[in-house]
């Protein structure tokens, strides 16, 4: 069975980040795994905090960003160092339940997949074991168009694991895209081909602290945002999106179009489709940049060549 690199994003974590390592450590981590965070440049006592941890667990990586990336890059940092084909990222703020990874990375293998997540999200204030409630995904094989028309996907909680190639094939989480890292980065994966499966009867626990949510301080506190930051993750599928879908996300819907799936799904086309559409956009471009001389013109240039030969 392949190794797993775990790696969690920390950013003023201080008060959370050890619960959630020594729940990798304790029942979760097996020789050959290894263990990344990379601290993006926190501005409380975490770096103090991490220290702690790795002399606890000297296999502990910890990579410092010397400027605060946000948690895309942070995430992509941690896979770019990774030495793991399996990757599973825990917030700095959630707990994995006891031996909860070797029954998912089994799952994954058996099914052949490229992303494998807990079928449960126990959602907790203060005691972990008294969820606030459970969120929760279908078992089984998951239907990556759920991702098109806004329902409970992975990438939503983002805490699930994946192969590199998916990483790769996705172009890594999308930087620039503040608490929606994770989302996007679930849909990037599923436009481009992951299998994705979820374990029957499996979950983590997932902390509520409202006042310092990410998704909070970014994307509730500016509404208008979320649309246009989910459009540019999707920047380098444009060719895998329908042009009408595409005119409204980029034009009318452009602050709406992502509250509005349920309503108005994302529309997708199979790869190369669009490609007479860019041959035939390019050949409009074209003329318009470099429109073709007027008769008049032309007729005078043919002048001017034919006094210049009889001189």
């Amino acid at each position: 069975m392949p190794d797993i690199s775990f790696f969690i994003p920390a950013y003023n974590c201080s008060l959370t980040i050890a619960e959630s390592v020594d729940s990798i450590m304790a029942t979760n981590f097996t020789d050959g795994d290894e263990l990344i965070i990379v601290n993006d440049c926190s501005t409380d006592n975490t770096t103090e905090v991490l220290k702690k941890l790795r002399q606890k667990y000297p296999v502990i990586t910890v990579i410092e960003h010397l400027r605060n990336k946000g948690g895309a890059a942070a995430r992509n940092t941690a896979v770019e160092n990774a030495k793991n084909e399996l990757l599973f990222c825990l917030d700095s703020d959630n707990v994995l339940a006891p031996s909860s990874i070797p029954p998912l990375k089994k799952y994954l293998m058996e099914h052949n997949a490229d992303v494998a997540s807990f079928q449960f999200q126990h959602s907790f204030a203060d005691d972990k074991f008294n969820p606030v409630y459970i969120w929760t995904l279908p078992a089984g094989d998951f239907n990556p168009d759920d991702y098109l028309v806004g329902k409970n996907t992975p990438g939503q909680h983002g805490n699930y694991l994946f192969t590199r190639q998916s990483w790769l094939n996705a172009k890594g989480y999308a930087e620039g895209t503040g608490a929606l890292d994770t989302w996007t980065f679930g849909l990037r994966q599923a436009i481009t081909g992951a299998k994705m499966v979820v374990l029957k009867d499996t979950f983590y626990y997932h902390r509520l602290d409202y006042a310092n949510s990410y998704w909070m301080r970014d994307a509730e506190a500016n509404l208008w945002s979320v649309s246009v930051k989910a459009a540019y993750a999707l920047l380098p599928f444009f060719d895998r999106i329908d042009e009408q879908f595409l005119n409204y996300m980029l034009g009318k819907g452009k602050y709406i179009w992502f509250y509005q799936l349920k309503n108005r799904p994302l529309k997708l086309v199979s790869e190369g489709s669009k490609k007479q559409f860019y041959v035939n956009l390019n050949k409009k471009i074209n003329a318009a940049i470099y429109p073709k001389p007027s008769f008049l013109s032309r007729a005078v240039n043919k002048i001017k060549r034919v006094l210049k030969l009889t001189k």
